[in-house]
């Protein structure tokens, strides 16, 4: 494996930096403390300290040479709105905050590598170093680019990257095209018409409605999409009533949509709301469909992600960079991918052995209350991202 010297010398410092980050989770839009950090040490390294973006987004911008060339390095720095089950000494001192998707690392690989840039500047060109807000369901990625992130910072292309549990730290996942679905929301209320349970046919009751809508809706995965295409409907809320001898009046379901195409999606919200309304028709009763589009399915830019791997590759060797397995959570860098070519991988995070023993009830996986980042990551993650600068810059301009 081949680090930075200067790097690795300099991570147990920003490992510190992450922990006390991890301690002091913030919620999106609310990273406060979190920005006044980054832009502190992005100032005390002489780097150019942009703020306002996105409401909390912080920009570094690292400039050398003459080239107007210039590429994007971006992570992210909310956290969830869960409770922390570790007891390590920097567990978050916020009940019903933590840092349970590892950005307090991501926040700091990029700082461990503006710390590099702020005193080798082996590239010319541009450098810009994005800290993104709220990418945990608030769409800071998009606040930042609706704020002008790319006209104010003109980039080539745009790189991302995140951890992933469960593989061994020394290795990266990264490929071409769909890496991350698209995320969406809805929510169905049945009115029927309530009345005693023991007198259902003076009613309209929409509990049995709810019912086989949910089981309705998997046939538009198994017998209206293309078995290649890859589609996930979950209905994950059903509420209704509130009493075990009454009828309810309403049955609210609400669930997620996960797709890679735009054009499935399209499908499976038109096949749905037929399917509730003429349902809803068929018993009798009302029904309200609403279906919110969140993130778009996150695609990698094909010569963007075979850059990247080639740099990674010149790192940890070819063997320890896997294929990309594409997974149906969500993520908002698909944003920065609509408005500019750019790649974002995985980091292996470990099996979770990297936490102290008897601290935290399960798995080290994401969105876990015992999950913790891995610090070994920082000086792996930091050499990455300097040297996907360096030759991004170095090499001929993409036409």
């Amino acid at each position: 494996m081949k680090l930075i010297d200067s790097i690795v010398a300099a991570a147990p410092a920003i490992a510190r930096i992450r922990r006390d980050l991890h301690a002091h989770p913030e919620l999106c839009f609310q990273e406060v403390r979190t920005a006044d950090m980054v832009a502190a040490k992005l100032t005390e390294w002489g780097i150019e300290v942009h703020r306002g973006l996105g409401t909390t987004g912080v920009v570094g911008v690292v400039r050398a040479g003459t080239s107007q060339r210039a590429v994007a390095l971006r992570a992210d720095m909310d956290a969830l709105p869960m409770q922390e089950f570790n007891t390590f000494s920097h567990a978050s001192v916020h009940a019903g905050k933590m840092h349970a998707c590892g950005h307090d690392g991501h926040t700091a690989m990029l700082l461990a590598a503006a710390q590099y840039f702020s005193t080798r500047r082996d590239f010319d060109g541009t450098v810009v170093l994005i800290f993104q807000p709220a990418e945990e369901g608030g769409g800071g990625a998009r606040e930042m680019i609706k704020d002008g992130l790319f006209e104010k910072f003109p980039v080539e292309a745009v790189f991302g990257m995140h951890n992933w549990p469960g593989a061994a730290v020394g290795s990266f996942a990264v490929s071409g095209g769909p890496v991350m679905a698209s995320s969406n929301e809805f929510k169905i209320t049945l009115r029927g018409r309530g009345g005693h349970a023991a007198l259902p046919h003076n009613a309209l009751d929409p509990v049995p409605v709810a019912c086989q809508l949910v089981q309705s809706f998997q046939t538009i995965i198994s017998r209206n999409k293309k078995p290649v295409d890859a589609g996930v409907i979950s209905v994950t809320m059903i509420h209704a009533g509130e009493a075990t001898n009454v009828i309810p009046d309403s049955c609210e379901l609400q669930g997620t949509v996960r797709t890679f195409t735009i054009e499935l999606l399209d499908l499976i919200e038109q096949r749905m709301r037929d399917i509730s309304q003429h349902t809803a028709a068929a018993f009798g009763m009302e029904c309200t469909f609403e279906f919110d589009r969140n993130y778009p399915p996150t695609i990698n830019s094909h010569p963007e992600a075979a850059f990247a791997r080639g740099v990674m590759e010149g790192i940890v060797g070819q063997a320890l960079v896997q294929v990309q397995e594409p997974t149906m959570g969500a993520e908002d860098f698909s944003y920065m991918l609509l408005a500019k070519p750019g790649c974002y991988c995985f980091i292996a995070n470990g099996e979770g052995e990297h936490r102290e023993m008897g601290h935290g009830g399960g798995p080290c996986m994401l969105h876990n209350p015992s999950y913790d980042f891995n610090d070994e990551l920082i000086p792996l993650g930091a050499t990455y991202w300097v040297r996907l600068a360096e030759a991004w810059l170095a090499a001929p301009q993409p036409q």
